[in-house]
């Protein structure tokens, strides 16, 4: 199974700690979300889990589909997904922060999402940055506008990155 990991520079899990190399396997004893295994994300997953780099990471043996997540007893780093860069976040997180003005900017107890979401990108806190924008449009909509906002999100860096997979 061919899904997205997003790791710190050098490769190394934000989690874990763990340097990766690319094209080697690495095996664990089971595949338990949030507890053991190698986690990747599929397209739709991208907004939640960004850091410095995206790779293509090929998944095998048992494989844990979770709510935004994918868990296997496998896995290895088949490429870098170059069109992942600083410039890239910062234009996603530009993205988010305009749509939380468009969406929420004028209303008086919502608003404040707009400075905030714009004070993350200018801090290079991209996920924040989302994630905020996301919580903007639940507050604005109700729940399933999150998930709409995150879809949304995902969109755009699937196409920007190049990645193709069902949304």
């Amino acid at each position: 199974m061919i899904a997205y990991k997003f790791l710190s520079a050098g490769r190394v899990g934000r989690f874990t700690g763990f340097r990766w190399e690319a094209d080697v396997w690495v095996e664990a004893a089971s595949a338990d979300p949030c507890a053991a295994g190698i986690h990747a994300c599929r397209v739709h997953d991208l907004p939640i889990w960004l850091d410095d780099e995206l790779w293509e990471i090929e998944l095998d043996g048992d494989v844990v589909v979770a709510d935004r997540k994918l868990v296997a007893t496998r896995g290895r780093l088949t490429h870098r997904i170059e069109r992942w860069t600083p410039g890239l976040a910062i234009e996603f997180g530009r993205f988010c922060a305009k749509r939380t003005r468009e969406r929420v900017g004028f209303i008086p107890f919502l608003s404040g999402f707009v400075s905030d979401v714009d004070r993350f990108v200018a801090q290079n806190r991209i996920a924040i940055a989302g994630f905020a924008a996301a919580r903007a449009a639940e507050l604005r909509d109700g729940p399933p506008a999150y998930d709409a906002e995150r879809l949304a999100q995902a969109s755009w860096l699937a196409d920007r990155l190049g990645v193709t997979a069902s949304l």
